[in-house]
């Protein structure tokens, strides 16, 4: 599934990276705790989390993550909505929570 189906499937809102919306998307990964994200996340997974400063665009950028999920509403910082579109990496949000945006994406990858 590319990032552009699951922003259409979810209704998600693209804050930057509109480049990388062709992104293939091989698997999700939840976390708030930036270096578990460092340490385990894998290369084309999408990223859901609240954090929104410029070290989620590194960190996405640095592990070749193929999109970062914001929930509960929470939007990007500026530097990092520079960032991201710089790197052709789609920031998304949700107004779901965690738990509910994770289910969804889980059930599209896994279907």
């Amino acid at each position: 599934m590319k990032v552009v189906d699951l922003v259409n499937e979810l209704d998600l809102i693209v804050y930057s990276g509109e480049k990388g919306l062709d992104n293939e998307i091989t698997g999700g990964y939840v976390s708030d705790l930036l270096s578990d994200v460092m340490g385990n996340s894998k290369s084309g997974e999408i990223w859901i989390t609240l954090q929104t400063h410029k070290n989620v665009a590194a960190i996405a950028s640095l592990k070749e993550l193929s999109a970062v999920v914001l929930v509960n509403n929470h939007k990007p910082d500026q530097d990092t909505i520079e960032h991201c579109e710089e790197e052709g990496i789609p920031v998304l949000g949700t107004n779901l929570p965690t738990y509910d945006i994770a289910g969804r994406i889980y059930n599209l990858l896994n279907c």
